[in-house]
Protein backbone atom coordinates (compact mmCIF):
# COMPACT_ATOMS: atom_id res chain seq x y z
CA UNK A 1 0.00 0.00 0.00
CA UNK A 2 1.55 3.37 -0.68
CA UNK A 3 1.31 6.47 2.10
CA UNK A 4 0.05 9.86 0.68
CA UNK A 5 0.44 12.17 3.12
CA UNK A 6 1.61 15.18 0.15
CA UNK A 7 -1.68 16.08 -0.65
CA UNK A 8 -2.02 17.31 3.41
CA UNK A 9 1.03 20.32 2.40
CA UNK A 10 -1.65 22.50 0.34
CA UNK A 11 -3.87 22.59 3.12
CA UNK A 12 -1.90 23.03 6.02
CA UNK A 13 0.17 25.55 3.94
CA UNK A 14 -3.49 27.66 3.32
CA UNK A 15 -4.45 27.09 7.19
CA UNK A 16 -0.98 28.14 8.15
CA UNK A 17 -1.33 31.05 6.30
CA UNK A 18 -4.67 31.83 7.56
CA UNK A 19 -3.70 31.76 11.08
CA UNK A 20 -0.91 34.10 9.78
CA UNK A 21 -3.03 36.75 8.19
CA UNK A 22 -5.64 36.39 11.32
CA UNK A 23 -2.32 36.85 13.44
CA UNK A 24 -0.86 40.05 11.73
CA UNK A 25 -4.56 41.72 12.44
CA UNK A 26 -4.38 40.63 15.93
CA UNK A 27 -0.44 41.96 16.72
CA UNK A 28 -1.36 45.46 15.19
CA UNK A 29 -3.83 45.57 17.25
CA UNK A 30 -6.12 47.82 15.37
CA UNK A 31 -9.78 48.62 16.34
CA UNK A 32 -10.76 48.94 12.69
CA UNK A 33 -9.38 45.74 11.74
CA UNK A 34 -9.66 43.67 14.67
CA UNK A 35 -13.31 42.73 14.54
CA UNK A 36 -15.30 39.23 12.69
CA UNK A 37 -16.42 40.97 10.09
CA UNK A 38 -12.98 42.14 8.70
CA UNK A 39 -11.01 38.98 9.62
CA UNK A 40 -13.85 36.62 8.09
CA UNK A 41 -13.65 38.96 4.69
CA UNK A 42 -10.13 38.88 4.55
CA UNK A 43 -9.77 35.13 5.27
CA UNK A 44 -12.49 34.56 2.39
CA UNK A 45 -10.87 36.62 -0.04
CA UNK A 46 -7.13 35.23 0.63
CA UNK A 47 -8.79 31.41 0.35
CA UNK A 48 -10.92 31.97 -2.90
CA UNK A 49 -7.91 34.20 -4.68
CA UNK A 50 -5.22 31.65 -3.95
CA UNK A 51 -7.48 29.05 -5.28
CA UNK A 52 -8.55 30.64 -8.35
CA UNK A 53 -4.69 31.34 -9.27
CA UNK A 54 -3.27 28.29 -8.17
CA UNK A 55 -1.12 29.70 -5.79
CA UNK A 56 -0.48 26.52 -3.48
CA UNK A 57 0.24 24.76 -7.30
CA UNK A 58 3.87 24.74 -6.23
CA UNK A 59 5.66 21.16 -6.82
CA UNK A 60 8.95 19.38 -6.23
CA UNK A 61 10.27 20.84 -9.87
CA UNK A 62 8.99 24.21 -9.14
CA UNK A 63 11.66 26.76 -10.14
CA UNK A 64 12.57 29.57 -7.38
CA UNK A 65 11.56 32.01 -10.07
CA UNK A 66 7.73 30.51 -10.37
CA UNK A 67 7.41 31.07 -6.92
CA UNK A 68 8.08 34.44 -6.97
CA UNK A 69 6.02 34.82 -9.99
CA UNK A 70 3.19 33.72 -7.92
CA UNK A 71 3.75 35.88 -5.02
CA UNK A 72 3.51 38.94 -7.12
CA UNK A 73 0.39 37.57 -8.76
CA UNK A 74 -1.60 36.69 -5.87
CA UNK A 75 -0.60 39.65 -3.71
CA UNK A 76 -1.49 41.99 -6.60
CA UNK A 77 -4.91 40.60 -6.56
CA UNK A 78 -4.97 40.47 -2.94
CA UNK A 79 -3.87 44.17 -2.38
CA UNK A 80 -7.01 44.74 -4.59
CA UNK A 81 -9.32 42.89 -2.29
CA UNK A 82 -7.95 44.51 0.62
CA UNK A 83 -8.76 48.04 -0.04
CA UNK A 84 -12.15 46.91 -1.61
CA UNK A 85 -12.99 45.88 2.37
CA UNK A 86 -12.28 49.56 2.89
CA UNK A 87 -14.05 51.09 -0.30
CA UNK A 88 -17.37 49.14 0.50
CA UNK A 89 -17.34 49.52 4.03
CA UNK A 90 -15.52 52.44 5.17
CA UNK A 91 -16.57 54.81 1.64
CA UNK A 92 -12.55 54.58 1.07
CA UNK A 93 -11.77 56.58 4.09
CA UNK A 94 -7.67 55.85 4.99
CA UNK A 95 -8.01 54.50 8.35
CA UNK A 96 -5.06 53.73 10.75
CA UNK A 97 -2.31 51.38 10.27
CA UNK A 98 -4.27 50.35 6.82
CA UNK A 99 -1.08 50.28 4.96
CA UNK A 100 0.87 48.79 7.66
CA UNK A 101 -1.00 45.90 8.01
CA UNK A 102 -0.87 45.47 4.45
CA UNK A 103 3.12 45.56 4.43
CA UNK A 104 3.41 43.05 7.61
CA UNK A 105 0.83 40.22 5.65
CA UNK A 106 2.72 40.91 2.68
CA UNK A 107 6.06 40.55 4.31
CA UNK A 108 5.18 37.42 6.43
CA UNK A 109 3.30 35.47 4.16
CA UNK A 110 6.24 36.03 1.25
CA UNK A 111 8.71 34.69 4.21
CA UNK A 112 6.43 31.71 4.77
CA UNK A 113 6.29 30.79 1.14
CA UNK A 114 10.25 31.01 0.84
CA UNK A 115 10.46 29.06 3.51
CA UNK A 116 7.96 26.51 3.41
CA UNK A 117 9.92 25.66 -0.25
CA UNK A 118 13.70 25.43 1.22
CA UNK A 119 12.25 23.19 3.80
CA UNK A 120 10.42 21.09 2.07
CA UNK A 121 13.31 20.55 -0.27
CA UNK A 122 15.81 20.36 3.33
CA UNK A 123 13.22 17.14 4.37
CA UNK A 124 13.33 15.22 1.05
CA UNK A 125 17.04 15.84 0.59
CA UNK A 126 17.01 13.55 3.85
CA UNK A 127 15.15 10.56 2.30
CA UNK A 128 11.17 12.10 2.95
CA UNK A 129 8.47 12.19 0.86
CA UNK A 130 9.97 10.61 -1.83
CA UNK A 131 8.22 9.67 -4.98
CA UNK A 132 9.70 6.23 -6.59
CA UNK A 133 10.22 6.40 -9.87
CA UNK A 134 10.84 4.13 -12.96
CA UNK A 135 11.90 4.73 -16.49
CA UNK A 136 11.03 3.31 -20.01
CA UNK A 137 13.95 3.36 -21.96
CA UNK A 138 17.45 4.16 -22.05
CA UNK A 139 18.03 6.23 -24.57
CA UNK A 140 19.91 10.07 -23.94
CA UNK A 141 16.95 11.69 -22.99
CA UNK A 142 16.64 8.65 -20.13
CA UNK A 143 19.92 8.51 -19.21
CA UNK A 144 19.72 12.79 -18.62
CA UNK A 145 16.35 12.41 -16.32
CA UNK A 146 18.35 9.47 -14.40
CA UNK A 147 20.99 10.80 -13.75
CA UNK A 148 18.96 14.38 -12.49
CA UNK A 149 17.03 11.74 -9.91
CA UNK A 150 20.44 10.81 -9.05
CA UNK A 151 22.23 14.08 -8.40
CA UNK A 152 18.88 16.32 -6.86
CA UNK A 153 18.35 14.79 -3.62
CA UNK A 154 16.08 17.69 -2.95
CA UNK A 155 13.90 17.13 -5.51
CA UNK A 156 12.99 13.89 -3.37
CA UNK A 157 12.84 11.33 -6.17
CA UNK A 158 13.56 7.74 -5.15
CA UNK A 159 14.71 6.13 -8.67
CA UNK A 160 14.29 1.94 -8.81
CA UNK A 161 15.38 1.49 -12.06
CA UNK A 162 14.58 1.31 -16.02
CA UNK A 163 13.03 -1.02 -18.50
CA UNK A 164 14.39 -1.33 -22.09
CA UNK A 165 14.12 -4.31 -24.79
CA UNK A 166 17.90 -3.62 -25.33
CA UNK A 167 20.75 -5.64 -23.28
CA UNK A 168 22.77 -3.68 -20.70
CA UNK A 169 25.19 -4.31 -18.65
CA UNK A 170 23.60 -2.63 -15.99
CA UNK A 171 22.38 -3.82 -12.08
CA UNK A 172 19.45 -0.83 -12.97
CA UNK A 173 18.25 -2.62 -15.50
CA UNK A 174 14.83 -4.03 -14.21
CA UNK A 175 13.51 -6.70 -17.05
CA UNK A 176 12.16 -5.58 -20.73
CA UNK A 177 9.35 -3.26 -21.64
CA UNK A 178 6.66 -6.13 -21.58
CA UNK A 179 7.83 -6.52 -17.84
CA UNK A 180 6.86 -3.37 -16.76
CA UNK A 181 2.95 -4.13 -15.85
CA UNK A 182 4.44 -7.30 -13.66
CA UNK A 183 6.94 -5.09 -11.96
CA UNK A 184 4.59 -1.82 -11.09
CA UNK A 185 2.17 -4.60 -9.55
CA UNK A 186 4.40 -5.75 -7.24
CA UNK A 187 5.85 -2.42 -6.18
CA UNK A 188 4.97 0.93 -5.00
CA UNK A 189 5.87 2.89 -8.20
CA UNK A 190 4.22 6.19 -7.83
CA UNK A 191 5.48 7.72 -11.53
CA UNK A 192 6.56 6.44 -14.66
CA UNK A 193 8.88 8.57 -16.91
CA UNK A 194 8.52 6.98 -20.63
CA UNK A 195 11.25 7.98 -23.18
CA UNK A 196 9.00 8.96 -26.77
CA UNK A 197 12.24 8.36 -28.78
CA UNK A 198 12.14 4.40 -27.92
CA UNK A 199 8.07 3.53 -27.07
CA UNK A 200 5.70 3.01 -30.29
CA UNK A 201 2.48 5.22 -29.85
CA UNK A 202 0.92 1.88 -29.11
CA UNK A 203 3.00 1.16 -25.60
CA UNK A 204 2.75 4.97 -24.56
CA UNK A 205 -1.51 4.18 -25.14
CA UNK A 206 -1.26 1.41 -23.02
CA UNK A 207 1.12 2.22 -20.51
CA UNK A 208 -1.25 5.56 -20.07
CA UNK A 209 -4.20 3.36 -20.02
CA UNK A 210 -2.85 1.40 -16.91
CA UNK A 211 -1.17 4.25 -15.26
CA UNK A 212 -5.07 5.86 -15.17
CA UNK A 213 -6.36 2.51 -13.21
CA UNK A 214 -3.26 2.14 -11.00
CA UNK A 215 -3.45 6.14 -9.85
CA UNK A 216 0.24 6.52 -11.40
CA UNK A 217 1.35 9.40 -12.74
CA UNK A 218 2.98 9.56 -16.22
CA UNK A 219 5.32 11.32 -17.48
CA UNK A 220 6.89 11.63 -21.30
CA UNK A 221 10.59 12.36 -22.29
CA UNK A 222 10.76 13.89 -25.44
CA UNK A 223 13.78 13.51 -27.46
CA UNK A 224 13.33 17.05 -29.14
CA UNK A 225 10.86 19.73 -29.30
CA UNK A 226 7.87 18.76 -31.03
CA UNK A 227 3.93 19.70 -31.02
CA UNK A 228 2.14 17.44 -28.64
CA UNK A 229 -1.43 16.52 -27.44
CA UNK A 230 -3.57 19.36 -25.51
CA UNK A 231 -4.01 16.59 -22.73
CA UNK A 232 -0.05 16.79 -22.34
CA UNK A 233 1.78 19.91 -20.95
CA UNK A 234 5.67 21.33 -20.31
CA UNK A 235 7.66 20.81 -17.59
CA UNK A 236 11.40 21.76 -16.75
CA UNK A 237 13.19 19.91 -14.32
CA UNK A 238 16.12 21.77 -12.78
CA UNK A 239 15.65 24.76 -15.39
CA UNK A 240 16.94 23.06 -18.54
CA UNK A 241 15.38 19.07 -18.50
CA UNK A 242 12.34 19.20 -20.36
CA UNK A 243 9.67 17.26 -19.53
CA UNK A 244 5.91 16.22 -21.02
CA UNK A 245 3.41 15.68 -18.48
CA UNK A 246 0.22 13.60 -19.09
CA UNK A 247 -2.25 15.82 -17.59
CA UNK A 248 -3.59 15.35 -13.96
CA UNK A 249 -7.61 14.46 -14.00
CA UNK A 250 -9.26 17.59 -11.73
CA UNK A 251 -9.85 14.89 -8.96
CA UNK A 252 -6.34 14.71 -8.82
CA UNK A 253 -5.89 17.90 -7.53
CA UNK A 254 -6.25 18.19 -3.11
CA UNK A 255 -8.43 21.49 -3.71
CA UNK A 256 -10.67 19.89 -6.19
CA UNK A 257 -11.58 17.28 -4.00
CA UNK A 258 -11.81 19.29 -0.46
CA UNK A 259 -14.24 21.50 -2.45
CA UNK A 260 -16.46 18.90 -3.82
CA UNK A 261 -16.41 17.23 -0.51
CA UNK A 262 -17.37 19.93 1.67
CA UNK A 263 -20.20 20.78 -0.56
CA UNK A 264 -21.14 16.90 -1.04
CA UNK A 265 -22.03 17.54 2.61
CA UNK A 266 -23.41 20.51 3.85
CA UNK A 267 -26.06 19.87 0.60
CA UNK A 268 -26.33 16.57 2.14
CA UNK A 269 -26.80 17.77 5.95
CA UNK A 270 -29.56 20.13 4.13
CA UNK A 271 -31.65 17.52 2.69
CA UNK A 272 -31.36 15.15 5.66
CA UNK A 273 -32.54 17.94 8.08
CA UNK A 274 -35.02 19.68 5.72
CA UNK A 275 -36.03 16.92 3.75
CA UNK A 276 -35.29 13.37 5.39
CA UNK A 277 -36.33 14.12 8.65
CA UNK A 278 -39.62 14.40 7.41
CA UNK A 279 -40.22 12.51 4.98
CA UNK A 280 -38.93 8.83 6.42
CA UNK A 281 -41.72 8.24 9.17
CA UNK A 282 -44.40 9.00 6.61
CA UNK A 283 -43.11 7.06 3.97
CA UNK A 284 -42.71 4.16 6.70
CA UNK A 285 -46.17 3.89 7.26
CA UNK A 286 -47.22 3.91 3.86
CA UNK A 287 -44.57 1.40 2.82
CA UNK A 288 -45.31 -0.54 5.81
CA UNK A 289 -48.77 -0.43 4.92
CA UNK A 290 -48.66 -2.06 1.06
CA UNK A 291 -46.17 -5.20 1.50
CA UNK A 292 -44.04 -6.24 4.39
CA UNK A 293 -40.31 -5.80 4.77
CA UNK A 294 -38.09 -2.46 5.57
CA UNK A 295 -38.76 0.69 4.64
CA UNK A 296 -34.86 1.20 3.63
CA UNK A 297 -33.26 -1.22 0.59
CA UNK A 298 -29.70 -2.27 1.37
CA UNK A 299 -27.87 -3.34 -1.34
CA UNK A 300 -23.88 -3.93 -2.38
CA UNK A 301 -23.08 -1.97 -4.77
CA UNK A 302 -19.04 -1.06 -6.29
CA UNK A 303 -17.43 1.82 -5.80
CA UNK A 304 -14.16 3.79 -5.18
CA UNK A 305 -11.71 1.78 -6.47
CA UNK A 306 -14.13 -0.56 -7.04
CA UNK A 307 -14.43 -1.40 -3.49
CA UNK A 308 -17.92 -2.40 -2.34
CA UNK A 309 -19.92 -0.64 -0.03
CA UNK A 310 -24.03 -0.73 0.81
CA UNK A 311 -25.89 1.62 -0.92
CA UNK A 312 -29.11 2.75 0.81
CA UNK A 313 -32.81 3.25 -0.97
CA UNK A 314 -36.12 3.44 0.01
CA UNK A 315 -37.44 0.14 -0.87
CA UNK A 316 -39.81 0.24 -3.82
CA UNK A 317 -40.32 -3.46 -4.76
CA UNK A 318 -41.88 -6.42 -2.82
CA UNK A 319 -39.54 -8.68 -1.12
CA UNK A 320 -37.79 -11.10 -3.89
CA UNK A 321 -34.28 -13.26 -4.19
CA UNK A 322 -33.90 -11.74 -7.55
CA UNK A 323 -33.42 -8.09 -6.13
CA UNK A 324 -29.60 -8.77 -5.87
CA UNK A 325 -29.30 -9.85 -8.94
CA UNK A 326 -31.63 -7.97 -11.80
CA UNK A 327 -32.33 -4.61 -12.28
CA UNK A 328 -36.01 -3.20 -12.79
CA UNK A 329 -37.58 -3.62 -16.13
CA UNK A 330 -40.28 -2.17 -17.20
CA UNK A 331 -43.61 -2.73 -16.13
CA UNK A 332 -41.67 -4.93 -13.42
CA UNK A 333 -44.25 -7.30 -11.76
CA UNK A 334 -42.07 -7.18 -8.13
CA UNK A 335 -42.72 -2.86 -8.00
CA UNK A 336 -45.43 -1.72 -5.98
CA UNK A 337 -47.49 0.94 -6.39
CA UNK A 338 -46.10 2.95 -3.79
CA UNK A 339 -42.62 2.28 -5.49
CA UNK A 340 -43.79 3.25 -8.56
CA UNK A 341 -44.24 6.87 -7.80
CA UNK A 342 -40.70 6.67 -5.69
CA UNK A 343 -39.01 5.43 -9.11
CA UNK A 344 -40.94 7.85 -11.16
CA UNK A 345 -40.01 10.80 -8.82
CA UNK A 346 -36.17 9.07 -8.11
CA UNK A 347 -37.53 10.28 -4.23
CA UNK A 348 -36.04 6.41 -3.64
CA UNK A 349 -32.83 7.66 -4.37
CA UNK A 350 -32.95 10.36 -1.01
CA UNK A 351 -31.43 7.40 1.34
CA UNK A 352 -28.54 7.89 -0.53
CA UNK A 353 -27.24 11.08 1.00
CA UNK A 354 -26.59 9.07 4.19
CA UNK A 355 -24.15 7.49 1.56
CA UNK A 356 -22.69 10.42 0.81
CA UNK A 357 -22.44 11.34 4.89
CA UNK A 358 -20.50 8.49 4.90
CA UNK A 359 -18.20 8.86 2.62
CA UNK A 360 -19.17 6.36 -0.13
CA UNK A 361 -20.83 8.35 -2.25
CA UNK A 362 -20.66 11.96 -3.91
CA UNK A 363 -23.77 14.18 -4.71
CA UNK A 364 -22.91 14.08 -8.06
CA UNK A 365 -20.14 11.09 -10.14
CA UNK A 366 -20.95 7.69 -12.19
CA UNK A 367 -23.96 5.58 -10.85
CA UNK A 368 -22.36 2.78 -8.88
CA UNK A 369 -23.60 -0.86 -10.16
CA UNK A 370 -23.99 -3.98 -8.66
CA UNK A 371 -20.87 -6.38 -9.04
CA UNK A 372 -23.00 -9.13 -11.27
CA UNK A 373 -23.85 -6.08 -13.66
CA UNK A 374 -20.04 -4.58 -13.53
CA UNK A 375 -18.79 -7.80 -14.60
CA UNK A 376 -21.03 -7.90 -17.56
CA UNK A 377 -20.26 -4.47 -18.53
CA UNK A 378 -16.48 -4.57 -18.59
CA UNK A 379 -16.91 -6.93 -21.54
CA UNK A 380 -18.09 -4.83 -23.82
CA UNK A 381 -16.61 -1.65 -22.62
CA UNK A 382 -12.96 -0.99 -22.84
CA UNK A 383 -12.60 1.93 -20.16
CA UNK A 384 -15.20 0.76 -18.00
CA UNK A 385 -12.94 0.40 -15.31
CA UNK A 386 -12.22 4.19 -15.16
CA UNK A 387 -15.41 5.18 -13.74
CA UNK A 388 -14.34 3.47 -10.82
CA UNK A 389 -11.73 6.19 -9.87
CA UNK A 390 -13.83 8.79 -8.29
CA UNK A 391 -16.51 8.19 -5.92
CA UNK A 392 -19.85 7.64 -7.40
CA UNK A 393 -22.95 9.56 -7.06
CA UNK A 394 -26.87 10.10 -6.40
CA UNK A 395 -26.93 11.39 -10.17
CA UNK A 396 -24.59 11.94 -12.76
CA UNK A 397 -23.99 13.53 -16.51
CA UNK A 398 -24.98 10.28 -17.73
CA UNK A 399 -28.26 10.70 -15.74
CA UNK A 400 -29.27 13.37 -16.89
CA UNK A 401 -28.43 12.95 -20.56
CA UNK A 402 -31.08 10.19 -20.91
CA UNK A 403 -28.78 7.53 -20.29
CA UNK A 404 -30.45 5.75 -16.97
CA UNK A 405 -32.28 2.86 -15.47
CA UNK A 406 -32.71 -0.53 -17.52
CA UNK A 407 -29.70 -1.27 -20.13
CA UNK A 408 -31.23 -3.00 -23.43
CA UNK A 409 -28.56 -2.25 -25.99
CA UNK A 410 -24.69 -2.49 -25.66
CA UNK A 411 -24.59 1.15 -26.93
CA UNK A 412 -26.60 2.03 -23.75
CA UNK A 413 -23.64 1.41 -21.30
CA UNK A 414 -20.94 2.52 -23.66
CA UNK A 415 -22.87 6.05 -23.86
CA UNK A 416 -23.14 6.00 -20.59
CA UNK A 417 -19.83 4.54 -19.87
CA UNK A 418 -18.15 7.40 -22.39
CA UNK A 419 -20.44 9.94 -20.47
CA UNK A 420 -18.72 9.29 -17.24
CA UNK A 421 -15.35 9.42 -18.17
CA UNK A 422 -16.20 12.98 -19.85
CA UNK A 423 -17.57 14.02 -16.38
CA UNK A 424 -14.21 12.39 -15.11
CA UNK A 425 -11.92 14.29 -17.10
CA UNK A 426 -13.85 17.93 -17.40
CA UNK A 427 -15.38 17.46 -13.94
CA UNK A 428 -15.70 21.27 -12.08
CA UNK A 429 -18.03 22.81 -9.74
CA UNK A 430 -20.08 24.83 -12.06
CA UNK A 431 -20.64 21.14 -13.94
CA UNK A 432 -21.84 19.38 -10.62
CA UNK A 433 -24.27 22.70 -10.33
CA UNK A 434 -25.82 21.91 -13.80
CA UNK A 435 -26.11 18.59 -13.60
CA UNK A 436 -28.09 18.94 -9.46
CA UNK A 437 -30.45 21.57 -11.31
CA UNK A 438 -30.81 19.83 -14.31
CA UNK A 439 -32.00 16.63 -12.38
CA UNK A 440 -34.19 18.41 -10.16
CA UNK A 441 -36.38 20.00 -13.03
CA UNK A 442 -36.12 16.27 -14.73
CA UNK A 443 -37.89 15.07 -11.74
CA UNK A 444 -40.34 18.07 -12.47
CA UNK A 445 -40.76 17.15 -15.95
CA UNK A 446 -40.42 12.97 -15.51
CA UNK A 447 -38.47 10.61 -16.81
CA UNK A 448 -38.76 8.07 -19.57
CA UNK A 449 -36.58 5.86 -18.63
CA UNK A 450 -37.06 6.02 -14.69
CA UNK A 451 -39.58 3.10 -13.86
Amino acid sequence: MKKRYSYLIRPLQLIIDLIIINFVVYFVNDTTHLNAYFLAYISLFWIISSHLLGFYKVFRFTRILRVFTLLVRQFFIFIFGYFAYFGIFSEGEVVNNQFLLLVYIVLSLSIIKILWLFILKRYRSLGNNLRTTIVLGFDQSAKNIIKLFKSKSNLGYKYLGFFSNKEYKNKELLGNLSEVFKYVNNNAVDEIYCSLNVLTKDQIKNISKFATEKNITLKLIPDSIELYSKNQSVEYYDDALMVLNVNRLPFEFAENFYIKRIFDIIFSLLVCLFVLSWLIPILWVIVKLESKGPLVFKQKREGLNCEEFVCYKFRSMRLNEFSHKVHAVKNDSRVTVVGAFLRKTSMDELPQFLNVLQGNMSVVGPRPHIEVLSLEYQKYVDDYLKRHIVKPGITGLAQVSGYRGEVKRTSDIKNRVRLDIFYIENWSFLLDLKIIIKTILNVFKGEEKAY
